[in-house]
């Protein structure tokens, strides 16, 4: 999913910054990582064109398997000098439990990095319900003990948004 907004909305910036904010989940959850009470412009990563008009960009997925999915590394990829030319911030969602495992970065997140030259990626813990998985899924989730629930912080994620927001409000671009 994409999240097209400006600053106001964001509550980053002067009025004059434009913001946008990927993120990218296995089932279509629009909720996910990003709560849905700030009203943002939600459309497919495949249908985004590009980030003129934005001055940052935040972008993130859900993990499988150790990987970020599939629509969000295209995206990535195509859009990857573009984003490369503002502040870009990435996140990955998906280490589930108490402490959240795996601890690791997914596999994918190095090369991420480079394409856009993101100032940093976070990884922030996930969630698992069971009952949306398919019956192979819930048989490894299930062989490997993984606990079913809602393990995000949402106290760590917003902290990380505001520290983006505050950055953006100070002007720093580079």
């Amino acid at each position: 999913m994409c999240r097209l907004r400006g600053a106001d909305d964001a509550g980053a910036g002067d009025g004059g910054d434009q913001v946008w904010r990927h993120r990218g989940d296995r089932r279509g959850d629009r909720p996910g990582a990003c709560r849905p009470r700030s009203g943002p412009t939600v459309a497919a990563p495949e249908q985004v064109e590009g980030v003129d008009g934005y001055d940052a960009v935040v972008a993130g997925s859900a993990v499988y398997a150790g990987h970020w999915l599939k629509p969000a590394r295209e995206l990535v990829g195509r859009l990857g000098a573009a984003l490369a030319d503002r502040p870009v911030w990435l996140f990955s969602s998906g280490p589930v439990g108490d402490p959240p495992k795996p601890d690791e970065d997914p596999v994918d997140v190095a090369e991420l990095l480079t394409a856009t030259g993101a100032r940093e990626h976070r990884v922030f813990a996930g969630r698992l319900v069971r009952r949306r998985l398919r019956f192979p899924e819930r048989a490894v989730v299930s062989a490997l003990r993984v606990p079913d629930g809602d393990f995000r912080d949402w106290s760590e994620i917003s902290r990380w948004a505001a520290g983006i927001a505050d950055t953006l409000r100070a002007g720093d671009r580079v």
